[in-house]
């Protein structure tokens, strides 16, 4: 639980479910009022329920985020309804396992409409409304694929690679310009998320995230963290903290290790249903909630993220125990000379 802040107005994008569901509800519990953005009713229905029973106010918006008007029309109903927000946090995202070479024209097109432009439509939405009040947060929600590629994901991997350029690039001119608008952006690892139930795929087996898998409320926790205390970039995860340096360090070691297992850990090994449902073009019918199928192998936390929230108090503590380290083996070597 986090305290209250008084009056906080918040929006959030791919409201409907997984990392999206679980941000709202986790701002809810602080009292916020929240305008909730996506394309499905029914799904936005449902974080609406979410968010009053954890204490908040929420009205719930369908917007494809594609839309650059629609981004704009929901921004002033969101003000028009609570006031000035707040935060913005960018988080829609379509995608579409499969390989490069059979993915089309208009996959991509779409693909990079929602998941890449979807964000810089909000964005651009967010600082219109918050450059002239010099206040306010932007929360772009990246991913380690932001750094590194994987195969069966090029259209998603390139889209969280030019949002995290476009935030880089804004970052610098909202410094160039003195304004207080903090622009963040939260690298995330593998999460359990619906989204495995309805993202499009050509792969003969049922797609998964690669294992460390993560509950969407670790997501949640760090995005509100990183409003409060208002970091550049948060990485959540081993596994992306793993992903993000091994990428810099060898990035021809990681090609050859994805191009040998990045197939298999994507899939599960179960056959797919050619005939189910995807979410690429519209949404899918239903409230599936923020957790997807892998409870039974997701983490509830993330050492390494509770180690980068508190690494000062951590610092301080390793100080300390440097400190009282030293105190005993100086007493031992004076004990040992006097001997």
């Amino acid at each position: 639980m986090s305290e209250p802040i008084d009056s906080e107005v918040v929006v959030v994008t791919g409201a409907s479910a997984g990392v999206g569901r679980a941000t709202a509800r986790a701002f809810a519990e602080r009292g916020a009022k929240i305008g909730l953005l996506a394309r499905g009713e029914d799904g936005l229905e449902g974080a609406r329920e979410d968010v009053e029973a954890a204490g908040g106010e929420a009205i719930a918006v369908p917007t494809d985020v594609a839309d650059p008007d629609a981004v704009e029309a929901a921004a002033e109903t969101v003000e028009d309804a609570f006031g000035p927000i707040d935060v913005w946090v960018n988080n829609a995202m379509v995608s579409v396992f499969s390989p490069a070479a059979e993915m089309t024209a208009d996959d991509y097109r779409r693909v990079t409409e929602v998941t890449y432009l979807g964000y810089v439509y909000g964005t651009q939405a967010a600082l219109e409304r918050m450059r002239p009040r010099d206040e306010g947060t932007i929360v772009q929600v990246g991913s380690a694929l932001a750094y590194r590629g994987i195969p069966l994901q090029s259209a998603y991997c390139g889209a969280k690679h030019a949002i995290q350029g476009y935030t880089e690039s804004v970052r610098t001119e909202l410094i160039h310009d003195d304004c207080d608008v903090q622009l963040s952006m939260v690298q995330m690892p593998a999460m359990n998320t619906p989204q495995f139930e309805w993202t499009k795929s050509r792969l003969p087996k049922k797609s998964q995230p690669v294992p460390p898998i993560y509950q969407p409320e670790v997501a949640a926790r760090a995005i509100r963290w990183t409003v409060d205390h208002e970091r550049d970039e948060l990485w959540v995860g081993r596994s992306t903290v793993k992903a993000i340096v091994g990428n810099r360090l060898i990035p021809r070691r990681l090609d050859n290790l994805l191009a040998s297992g990045g197939y298999d850990s994507q899939q599960t090994d179960e056959p797919v249903d050619p005939d189910r449902e995807h979410n690429l073009y519209g949404p899918v019918d239903g409230d599936f909630g923020a957790r997807g199928p892998f409870d039974d192998r997701a983490r509830e936390r993330s050492y390494q993220l509770q180690a980068s929230m508190h690494r000062r108090a951590l610092a301080l503590l390793a100080g300390i125990a440097v400190a009282i380290v030293g105190a005993v083996v100086g007493r031992r070597l004076e004990s040992n000379g006097s001997n």
